[in-house]
């Protein structure tokens, strides 16, 4: 991040997000594009990774870093419907192939089934928890519900309360939904209520059977939203509240690497391994024709490095419609996430992306918030001096 002291998303050495559970989980959140992937696994009962295939991808993780500060994220599924137990042996096999380098833990969960025990364990081990909340609680349980449709809001604030009890380091990934989307200031002040102080959303767009679905978040309204929460933030929260969108899009305007890939000109470099040692393109597109091998039979430097994967990155900027390629802020988004370029353009070219309508109309609203940030970076000076050239009137 540009204005955090977090890991540097600039270095992007080779990633792999880990699913120890696969497509498991306690809740039933109804926006949930992962437990379907049961369905690629039909004869299997035990969706568990084994610790044959856990020790296989540490050594072999460890042995693709070209960088002393090595990063593994653990993702579900529900990752805590793994024991400590396995996570105990992940970190021992850590140690055993790490030759002395950092080694850093994320692990993302819905929250629900964090105990004392689990906090006082990711304390001791110096693990950030990233933590599923969609807002308060009117926004929380439209969707985030249990197996038998019961609200989880106050299952996740009293799992969020034990970690601020253990002083375990987090962050909040909030889920934009059609509902959501229409609160974008209670949304940011719940979680600034919370002492959150690293914030990202993720705008849902999905199709069932080619058609978008009820929960998804209408283009026009994801730029009213992230409008809404810059105008507030730039004014008074800029060094002190760090929003994934917001830094990310100072990246591009100064010209490094953005700390998302939905907004990097290429992608491919963030893969998922699944259970049973499959490894897939990335995280959102687990189907059976962006696998690109598995860790018995190829190495993930293999399949990461491959053509296939290779192509499916550069593809994020070279199939882009014309539209985008002439785009005003071509540079700030590339289209955004492949996933979502699922609509025509104007003139009837496939390949535009569902958010186009919002996006351009958040990029065109912070423009001279930017330039005016990036001078600052450009001048070595803080990027915060924004919020004094707002209250002197220098900008509006």
């Amino acid at each position: 991040m540009l204005l955090s002291t977090h890991i540097s998303p600039f270095a992007r050495p080779l990633y792999v997000m880990l699913k120890p559970i696969g497509a498991v989980c306690n809740l039933r959140c109804k926006y949930c594009y992962y437990l379907e992937k049961k369905g690629l696994y039909p004869q299997v009962k035990d969706y568990v990774m084994s610790d044959e295939i856990l020790e296989r991808f540490i050594e072999q993780y460890l042995n693709s870093q070209t960088m002393e500060q090595v990063l593994f994220t653990w993702h579900g599924g529900e990752t805590l419907m793994r024991n400590k137990s396995f996570y105990e042996k992940a970190l021992n096999l850590q140690r055993k192939y790490g030759r002395g380098r950092h080694i850093d833990n994320c692990i993302q969960t819905n929250g629900t089934l964090l105990t004392d025990d689990w906090c006082k364990f990711f304390k001791d081990n110096n693990f950030l928890v990233g933590i599923s909340v969609d807002g308060p609680q009117h926004c929380h349980d439209v969707y985030r519900k249990t197996r038998d449709n019961r609200p989880s809001f106050y299952n996740v604030m009293k799992g969020l309360s034990l970690l601020k009890k253990h002083n375990v380091e987090f962050n909040i990934m909030g889920v934009v939904n059609d509902y959501n989307v229409n609160y974008p200031l209670e949304f940011y002040n719940f979680f600034k209520s919370i002492d959150c102080r690293y914030i990202q959303f993720a705008p849902i767009v999905e199709q069932v059977d080619g058609a978008i679905t009820p929960w998804c978040v209408p283009s026009g309204k994801w730029g009213n939203f992230l409008i809404a929460i810059f105008d507030e933030w730039v004014k008074q929260d800029v060094g002190e509240y760090y929003i994934q969108y917001f830094d990310s899009t100072l990246a591009n305007w100064v010209g490094v690497q953005p700390g998302i890939c939905t907004l990097a000109k290429t992608c491919g470099h963030a893969g998922v391994m699944e259970f049973n040692g499959d490894v897939y393109a990335c995280d959102h597109f687990v189907y059976p024709e962006y696998k690109i091998g598995n860790i018995h039979t190829q190495t993930l430097t293999e399949m990461m490095y491959s053509d296939k994967q290779l192509n499916f990155g550069n593809n994020k900027f070279d199939k882009l419609p014309k539209q985008c390629k002439e785009c005003d802020y071509l540079f700030a988004c590339y289209g955004e996430c492949p996933k979502n370029r699922i609509i025509k353009t104007a003139s009837g070219e496939d390949g535009l992306n569902y958010l186009c309508e919002g996006y351009y109309k958040f990029f065109k609203h912070v423009a001279p918030y930017m330039n005016f940030m990036k001078d600052e970076l450009d001048n070595k000076r803080p990027p915060s001096n924004v919020m004094e050239a707002i209250r002197n009137g220098v900008l509006k």
